[in-house]
């Protein structure tokens, strides 16, 4: 067994390790322009109709010339990723080495694929460098990167930038949830339920983002 100093040896290099995360995620990020960042199951397979629609948005994302950003694994990441593919867009895929060996799907640009191996270094790429959130049908990890820029947003730690949940149906129950419960007993303000929209379509996705961004106003959020 390790003792304590060993132990606190240990922490202190790994804050290298981190930095080196930072550092590299930094630098292949900060040229690649406008992204929007686009969250969803892993588990979702190709015939499923939330994979089409994704990759449907993906293509109109890139058409008004944003970037798309993902998770870089397969599902819902890999259909944004093969949306903004075939129509020539960029196609970012931030990867996570887990112990079930996520692996990058095909549909990333080969010079925009970056591997990290810590969850929060990973979360701040998806959030500096994204004008906004698009949010589809998923699991824990994408309620965990959904309800962080929520908390951003409402603490004004980052500048506004829409958040569009993606299928009214399976969000309903969380957003009944959040207002009975968050709302209802007073833990979050009126005004935070205007932090993000709740759409259907392609159509409705880009109209949310162009009613944002009637101005040329893209930057980094910190």
């Amino acid at each position: 067994m390790k003792n304590w100093n060993e132990i606190r040896t240990n922490d202190s290099w790994s804050l290298f390790k981190v930095m080196s995360e930072f550092v590299n995620g930094y630098e292949k990020l900060s040229s690649i322009g406008p992204c929007i960042s686009i969250f969803g199951s892993a588990r979702t397979k190709s015939n499923h109709p939330t994979y089409v629609l994704t990759t449907e948005i993906a293509k109109a994302v890139s058409k008004l010339g944003y970037g798309v950003i993902t998770g870089g694994g397969p599902g819902i990441m890999e259909a944004a990723n093969k949306g903004a593919n075939e129509v020539g867009g960029i196609s970012v895929g931030l990867n996570i080495n887990l112990p079930m060996e996520q692996e990058s799907n095909k549909y990333i640009d080969k010079d925009k694929l970056i591997d990290f191996q810590y969850f929060f270094v990973r979360k701040v790429m998806f959030v500096k460098y994204a004008q906004g959130f698009i949010v589809m049908p998923g699991g824990v990890g994408t309620l965990d990167e959904l309800f962080e820029s929520f908390t951003l947003l409402q603490t004004s730690k980052i500048d506004k930038f829409p958040i569009i949940l993606v299928g009214r149906d399976y969000w309903k129950g969380l957003i009944d949830w959040i207002k009975e419960k968050l709302l209802g007993q007073n833990n979050i303000s009126p005004e935070d339920l205007k932090l993000f929209e709740v759409v259907d379509t392609v159509e409705e996705v880009i109209e949310c983002l162009n009613r944002f961004y009637k101005i040329d106003n893209f930057k980094p959020n910190f």
